[in-house]
């Protein structure tokens, strides 16, 4: 994996405009995962609190553009990078399954309370974004509504190259 850094100025249009405005588009997903898990809540959130919690601290752009080669990957992980962090992020393919790379899945593994670990593998269309959560997902239990940790990471590219886009939406410092 490699990471990449916009050329033109129209790239960073376009990241900005995404970073600008999906944000609101992802609030009433996660508001109704707020109410699935109100042990998770930092108090009462409406809508503008979650959205300048977003941006608060902010002090540079947090897209990422990955390059994976062949026998690249990314580990399972979670991306906590500063003090605020909103709840939802995207990735964003930007290469052709299998005419520009093989392999290269995207992975994500949910933690179940008192239940193995769950996985599962997509490989998301060119051009295609996929919305996931930056930390945890609410999961109906008998008890009601409890977290389950997600990590995600890329399986390894058995040919060719991969580019993706990542939008983060919270403090990156």
């Amino acid at each position: 994996m490699a990471f990449c850094t916009p050329q033109s100025a129209d790239a960073g249009e376009i990241m900005g405009t995404l970073r600008g405005q999906l944000p609101e588009h992802l609030l009433p997903a996660r508001l109704q995962a707020l109410d699935r898990m109100p042990s998770r809540q930092d108090g009462a959130i409406d809508r503008r609190a979650l959205l300048a919690r977003a941006a608060a601290g902010q002090k540079r752009p947090t897209p990422i553009l990955l390059r994976y080669e062949q026998g690249g990957w990314n580990a399972l992980h979670r991306d906590l990078y500063g003090d605020k962090v909103f709840p939802l992020q995207v990735v964003v393919n930007l290469s052709d399954p299998g005419a520009d790379h093989t392999g290269g899945e995207f992975l994500l593994v949910e933690q179940r309370p008192r239940a193995q670990s769950r996985g599962t593998a997509v490989l998301i269309p060119q051009g295609h974004g996929l919305v996931f959560t930056t930390r945890d997902r609410p999961v109906a239990s008998a008890r009601g509504w409890s977290a389950a940790p997600v990590r995600h990471g890329v399986s390894a590219i058995r040919s060719g190259r991969r580019y993706t886009l990542g939008l983060v939406f919270h403090d990156a410092t």
